[in-house]
């Protein structure tokens, strides 16, 4: 059972886990963990997944998922998709969701589950949620990593039901981006038993933005078991680098799957949202808007 606190509604809520079962097996038993590394972390199966999410025959799964999970579609632009994948990556109508223009606050820039750590380490393992953490690793440069290393790590995961859309949270430019390529393990607590080290393995789309209040910030984005792609939407060509951007401007979306962002902040920026804290202490996550303060600049 995982439980979340929900900001909105102020109150502790038991997430319904989409594919729980299969996750459980596929994590929990021997069978289960020797075809998750041999077939279903590949991305030759979400490839297989993400084609059929893609086509015409995935309609038929939209209104059951709405259902079974309360997705109130009268807060999106569009009602009807030609295919699961169209509606995965749905957009809010303009004015659901707002940012602050205050660049003193940190918004959410993704709607999901999170997390905050302060003073991270260059090499942590976290008892909460029971991942590990290497910030060289993570970054797949040693020296970024200790540039962040004593600053705050922002965890966001993403489940199937929630918005797959991401944002810049503050503003300012993309100083550089790239991917690590890795496997596509699920980002689901009950998989990290098996899995500590699931940020460090699974692939990612890595950008360093250079902000206009709390200095540079590593927003990572991290790919998951069925996810077929992560897609960079605010810009398509790394070469031309930098690239200005506005608070609250969507960065890209995933396709189909649960996925996670990170971001990681330097040491001495960040005053984290009361809320991360107090349920961050009891290992509870807690569902924040898009939009919403994480958290603001330090005094």
């Amino acid at each position: 059972m995982i439980q979340f606190f929900n900001q909105s509604k102020k109150k502790l809520e038991t997430e319904t886990v989409y594919g729980g079962h299969f996750v459980s097996w596929a994590y929990e038993t021997s069978l289960g963990r020797a075809l998750t590394r041999t077939v279903f972390s590949k991305r030759g199966f979400s490839r297989i997944l993400g084609a059929f999410e893609n086509s015409k025959l995935s309609v038929s799964r939209i209104a059951p998922f709405v259902d079974a999970y309360g997705i109130d579609l009268t807060e999106f632009e569009k009602t009807e998709y030609a295919s699961f994948n169209e509606f995965f990556i749905r957009k809010f109508k303009p004015g659901m969701r707002s940012f602050t223009g205050d660049e003193r606050i940190f918004s959410a820039g993704a709607e999901a589950r999170y997390l905050a750590f302060g003073n991270i380490k260059f090499t942590q393992k976290f008892s909460v949620k029971g991942f590990e953490i290497d910030l060289g690793e993570l970054l797949k440069d040693p020296e970024l990593g200790a540039h962040f290393e004593g600053g705050t790590l922002l965890l966001a995961r993403l489940c199937p039901v929630d918005y797959h859309r991401f944002h810049f949270p503050v503003s300012g430019q993309v100083l550089r981006s790239y991917r690590v390529p890795g496997a596509l393990h699920s980002v689901n607590p009950v998989a990290f038993a098996s899995e500590p080290k699931v940020f460090l393995e699974n692939e990612r789309e890595i950008s360093i933005l250079e902000t206009k209040t709390f200095g540079k910030v590593a927003m990572i984005e991290v790919g998951a078991l069925g996810v077929g792609k992560i897609v960079q939407s605010a810009f398509s060509n790394r070469n031309l680098l930098p690239h200005k951007f506005e608070k609250g401007q969507e960065k890209g979306y995933f396709l189909f799957g649960g996925s996670t962002v990170i971001w990681l902040v330097e040491k001495g920026k960040m005053e984290v949202h009361p809320d991360l804290i107090e349920y961050g202490r009891q290992g509870i996550e807690v569902w924040v808007k898009l939009g919403s303060p994480l958290g603001e600049i330090k005094a």
